[in-house]
């Protein structure tokens, strides 16, 4: 876990992307930096839990083109789809909905992972793990670093998120060690921002729609459980940094924000940024939910001379200002179907 990205060296664009769950919270902000920065970008997705609502201003872009597809299935070699740079972003990360059928979520987080290597090695293309602080389970360090190996539960119900995560990170570096694959493994700690979706289930989302509605906002526990929130630009910043980095640094590498805060002041901004009537209602704490989560962000800092610029109170108020548009037009979805397989060429 060495080497540092030179911050003034210019960047070289890969001109051919490749995006599993791009049409996911961080999938499509993902998308949309890319295309920004000039590369033809593919997102797939089988549009689960992802929405083709957040691809829309991509959509008629020449250099954009979404396929709905399950990393789960193999991907047909007639695809054609080739790529210098490939992100496995494809996972449900909220509880609530990956624990709807945990097997098929640890199938994305195993199955998934493997069908884009073999993908990545056939191209020869350099790969992104989204991995996750889950990883660490219930810490019994803190804050957490890369080199600690968690306390996480093999039989709860989050394992099937947690444990895929970490049997996907090892399937990362088997293929690195074996093939001499080229890849990037990132620990990404809570992300918010706009396009998480109305029924998300995770802290952020629930709360904010709460406060918005002005109906009981849910803490669960006493609220003294802690996070760490990281605005998904600066989250997003961090993932293309870490692919620019030199090959020798694999990670993997924690991204999230070092400034811990309990739930129940989470709650309170919220209150305060949307001046809502809501109160707060306790609700008993969902099984093996960690007590504790802050990244060490010292080897990001160093390796890619990253660290998160917005604030809590600000991205808490561009996420407040795109739920309450969205609530007020009537156009907030969560995983909308399309009947098109394909939308875009421009990309192919």
């Amino acid at each position: 876990m060495d080497g540092t990205l030179n911050g003034n060296k210019k960047r070289k664009i890969a001109r051919r992307v490749l995006v599993s769950g791009g049409a996911g919270f961080l999938g499509a902000h993902l998308c949309a930096r890319l295309v920004e920065d000039g590369c033809h970008v593919v997102a797939l997705d089988n549009l689960a839990t992802g929405s083709i609502d957040n691809l829309t201003p991509l959509l008629g872009h020449p250099h954009f083109r979404f396929v709905r597809h399950d990393i789960v299935d193999p991907l047909d070699a007639r695809a054609g789809l080739q790529a210098e740079r490939i992100f496995n972003l494809a996972c449900c990360a909220s509880p609530a909905q990956y624990q709807i059928d945990p097997v098929k979520t640890l199938r994305t987080c195993v199955d998934g992972a493997l069908n884009m290597l073999k993908l990545a090695q056939a191209c020869g293309a350099r790969i992104f793990q989204a991995s996750t602080s889950e990883v660490y389970g219930e810490p019994e360090q803190h804050p957490q670093k890369e080199g600690y190996r968690g306390a996480v539960s093999t039989v709860g119900p989050r394992a099937c998120y947690d444990e895929g995560k970490r049997c996907a990170e090892t399937l990362f570096f088997d293929y690195h060690r074996l093939h001499s694959t080229d890849i990037k493994v990132a620990r990404i700690f809570n992300t918010y921002g706009p396009m998480m979706q109305l029924d998300d289930g995770r802290v952020v989302s629930n709360l904010i729609v709460q406060a918005l509605r002005n109906e009981p906002m849910t803490i669960h526990g006493d609220g003294s459980q802690t996070r760490s929130f990281c605005y998904v630009d600066d989250l997003i910043e961090g993932i293309v940094r870490l692919m620019d980095a030199p090959a020798e640094f694999t990670g993997p590498v924690n991204l999230g924000n070092p400034t811990e805060v309990t739930v129940l002041e989470l709650a309170r901004r919220i209150i305060d940024i949307t001046g809502s009537r809501s109160r707060l209602v306790h609700r008993p704490m969902p099984t093996d939910d960690p007590t504790r989560r802050c990244p060490d962000i010292a080897l990001a800092r160093r390796a890619l001379d990253w660290e998160p610029r917005v604030s809590l109170d600000e991205g808490l108020r561009r996420t407040v200002a795109w739920f309450e548009r969205r609530l007020m037009s009537g156009t907030l979805m969560s995983g909308a179907p399309v009947r098109e397989l394909e939308v875009g060429r421009g990309a192919a």
